[in-house]
């Protein structure tokens, strides 16, 4: 394992097995052939073309869009494609602060490759030899997702309706036991970006990245059961563990390798340095 195969294993797709997914001009995202030949048949708003998935022109506005994309997904519930639906929507539109053209469960975001974002928090500790230790989770065994992986000390996807601001706070109370105050002083310091192919469809994340510095003493206590202990790693084992290991959740990697790379430990010397930093934003 490297750094590298991380970031290339986050990366992995090939396009020729999708049609896009588009409205009024705007690329939406990648819907697999076979997915895309069943939709007109779910509901007639869909649209299907040998190159491309779209809606209806009758289908204007977000309420009819988004009913559109619910009967998809309940379809693909009753094929069992997807064991279930979450009831967190996220948005769909043509970028990132743009007008949400409709919305979409988040259990089948991968199913039609829409562009989804995130926010990953390092909660760090300033060792008094001037070394950073960094607090990890360690995931519950029965997350669907990458269960008993490690993963950062917050992190969670960005639902319809929330500010990142707002989403922050939410979510450092539920996964690490943190008050409004102190998430407040959570930096934003970038983001991460990469498209990978899943058994499930394409997914197109960006992660909203953020640093916290904590208190010596301070311990995170997860309030929501989605991490089954914390441990405060210093920075040199948790460098070894992402370089040899398949031990991490595998976006996490991505956002570990920024964090080493922004505090100095992944320095210039490093084999594929210039690609590692390339690769973490596609």
């Amino acid at each position: 394992m490297s750094f590298l195969d991380h970031i290339r294993a986050c990366n992995a797709h090939d396009l020729s097995g999708f049609r896009p997914f588009e409205l009024e001009g705007h690329r939406l995202g990648w819907v697999r052939h076979a997915l895309a030949e069943q939709l007109p048949g779910v509901d007639p708003g869909f649209v299907v073309t040998a190159d491309r998935v779209t809606l209806a022109p009758e289908v204007r506005d977000f309420e009819a869009r988004s009913s559109v994309l619910e009967h998809a997904a309940r379809f693909l519930v009753e094929t069992g494609a997807v064991s279930a639906l979450r009831g967190e929507f996220y948005p769909v539109a043509p970028a990132w602060g743009a007008e949400p053209l409709m919305r979409i469960d988040r259990a089948v975001v991968a199913q039609f490759g829409v562009a989804a974002y995130g926010l990953h928090v390092n909660g760090f500790v300033r060792q008094p030899d001037g070394g950073l230790s960094l607090w990890i989770g360690r995931r519950a065994r029965d997350r669907e997702v990458a269960p008993g992986k490690l993963d950062n000390m917050i992190a969670g996807g960005q639902p319809i309706g929330l500010t990142l601001a707002e989403n922050l706070v939410k979510e450092a109370q539920e996964e690490a036991g943190i008050d409004a105050a102190l998430a407040s002083r959570a930096v934003p310091v970038g983001a991460v970006t990469y498209r990978m192919e899943t058994e499930a469809g394409l997914k197109q994340d960006t992660l909203f990245l953020y640093d916290l510095e904590l208190d010596a003493d301070f311990v995170p206590q997860n309030t929501d059961g989605e991490v089954e202990r914390f441990e405060l790693w210093p920075l040199d084992r948790v460098a070894e563990s992402v370089r040899a290991t398949k031990d991490w959740k595998f976006n996490v990697n991505l956002v570990v390798i920024d964090f080493m790379i922004r505090h100095g430990r992944l320095t210039p010397e490093e084999p594929g340095y210039l690609e590692i930093v390339r690769g973490l934003r596609r």
